[in-house]
């Protein structure tokens, strides 16, 4: 009886520990699956992987400081307030000061090519580069592209040991990935910062073809031109700006937007852009609904240039553009960085919306100059800084107009000439100079002959107010 008791209480004992060992196990499984898949327990590895190939840019130029200080209003040549200065403080000379700066970079193949920002090798008159174990090198400038604010320069290594960084893909980063930015701020060399990419797409006002990604990796001066990396030690981004006021804001070239500027500077030292001659404006909600739109996408066509790829495409002002040679424009800062992409001579497929119907169109790209640009500067001139469209069934339904024939202003430009003499976007214009206007082509008519610097005269219905508007031209 007793060995009977005795074997149950074992029986217990044993059967007691097993649950209480399942319950553990349980707890622990539970406890794992909670935790951050991916989370790293440290960055160093990744940043001894970075950090040699990430250099130090020091350049120098020179600033002449003229021996009068009143030069300094008047320029370098001689001011008014010579002859008195001389009078007291005889003639000093102008002076040569020479001005350092600092910025950051990154070598990109073993020949000591490296990625830098144009700002911070634009006007050097010597650049010297540093690396890591404590090497330097005297750079020179391959070519640099203002536009986008990138610039290659290139070293020389007799031993062709360079370190470098191998170039990722932008387009797969996420907004919440981790980054590294590896840069000298404030000449505090080959600095490691941590964050996330807190968005993409970003447009800053910086140039023509923003589309900055956003990170909260304290990014500071000195840190420009300096790598953004992945997880893996690919660039996915080149520091370029930040918020002063702001605290954890700061802005990278997306790496996939710089790898065609750098390719063409690396082979010709300059870079070549795709032009179509069109000027687009935003798709604005009102707008997308006056268009019939299913969503708010797309870059609505403003102004074309005369005798242009779009013009000879049969692109027209109200068309929509929502892809371009395979990539969708979602938005007006879009279209410009695609087509300067595109290589000039390609025929693009464009599609388009026009009169609520998708239709694709072929467009053969032409390369951009300065003289293009300058003539598509005085068409927008010309036309006052307005944008104006036939007035089709959808925007008749939408802004309630009933049996109106005439213009509608879509468009008008912040301190434009249209701006200043009182024009507003929603007028319904009647008559040009005295001659009424049914449809686009009675307009684009009137405009081809008005001269520049005579006044325009506008026949304007706003509202239930039909009034004469003037505007001084140029």
């Amino acid at each position: 009886m007793k060995q009977m008791l005795r074997g149950k209480l074992i029986m217990l004992l044993l059967l007691s520990m097993i649950v209480s060992f399942v319950g553990f196990v349980a707890c622990e499984g539970k406890k794992e699956s909670t935790e951050f898949v991916g989370f790293p327990e440290s960055f160093a590895e990744l940043a001894e992987k970075v950090k040699p190939a990430v250099v130090n840019i020091r350049t120098e130029i020179t600033v002449k400081i003229p021996g009068s200080p009143f030069r300094h209003f008047y320029g370098p040549e001689t001011s008014p307030f010579d002859d008195f200065f001389r009078r007291f403080f005889k003639d000093l000379p102008d002076r040569e000061l020479k001005q350092k700066s600092l910025g950051s970079g990154f070598i990109i193949d073993k020949a000591g090519f490296i990625i830098t920002n144009n700002h911070v090798v634009e006007k050097a008159e010597e650049i010297k580069v540093k690396l890591l174990d404590g090497r330097e090198f005297d750079a020179k400038i391959i070519g640099r592209d203002p536009k986008t604010d990138l610039a290659l320069i290139k070293i020389s290594s007799l031993f062709k040991d360079l370190p470098v960084l191998s170039l990722g893909d932008s387009d797969s980063i996420r907004v919440g990935d981790w980054v590294l930015a590896v840069g000298n701020p404030f000449g505090l060399e080959h600095t490691v910062t941590q964050g996330i990419i807190s968005a993409r797409g970003r447009a800053i006002g910086a140039g023509p073809y923003d589309n900055f990604l956003q990170t909260d990796a304290p990014i500071n001066p000195g840190n420009s031109g300096g790598p953004l990396v992945n997880l893996k030690g690919e660039v996915i981004g080149i520091s370029s700006a930040i918020v002063a006021s702001g605290q954890g804001i700061g802005f990278a070239i997306p790496i996939n937007m710089a790898k065609s500027v750098i390719a063409q500077l690396q082979e010709t030292g300059k870079v070549t852009r795709g032009w179509i001659g069109v000027s687009v404006q935003t798709v604005t909600p009102g707008i997308a609904r006056a268009f019939g739109l299913k969503e708010v996408t797309g870059a609505l066509v403003g102004d074309i240039i005369a005798g242009g790829p779009a013009d000879s495409a049969g692109i027209k002002r109200g068309d929509i553009i929502i892809a371009f040679d395979g990539k969708t424009v979602k938005n007006m800062s879009d279209l410009p960085r695609i087509v300067a992409e595109t290589p000039v001579g390609k025929e693009a497929d464009v599609t388009i919306i026009r009169e609520g119907k998708e239709m694709t169109v072929k467009v053969k790209i032409e390369e951009m100059t300065e003289e293009k640009l300058a003539s598509q500067m005085i068409q927008r001139e010309k036309n006052f800084g307005m944008t104006v469209g036939n007035i089709t069934p959808e925007i008749a339904r939408e802004l309630k107009i009933k049996d109106e024939k005439g213009l509608i202003v879509t468009k008008v430009e912040p301190n434009s000439l249209a701006d200043d003499a009182g024009i507003e976007a929603g007028d319904i214009v009647k008559e040009v100079n005295r001659k009424p206007v049914g449809i686009l082509k009675d307009y684009e008519g009137i405009m081809k002959v008005t001269q520049r610097g005579e006044p325009v005269l506008f026949l304007v219905k706003r509202g239930n107010q039909t009034f004469y508007i003037s505007v001084e031209t140029s």
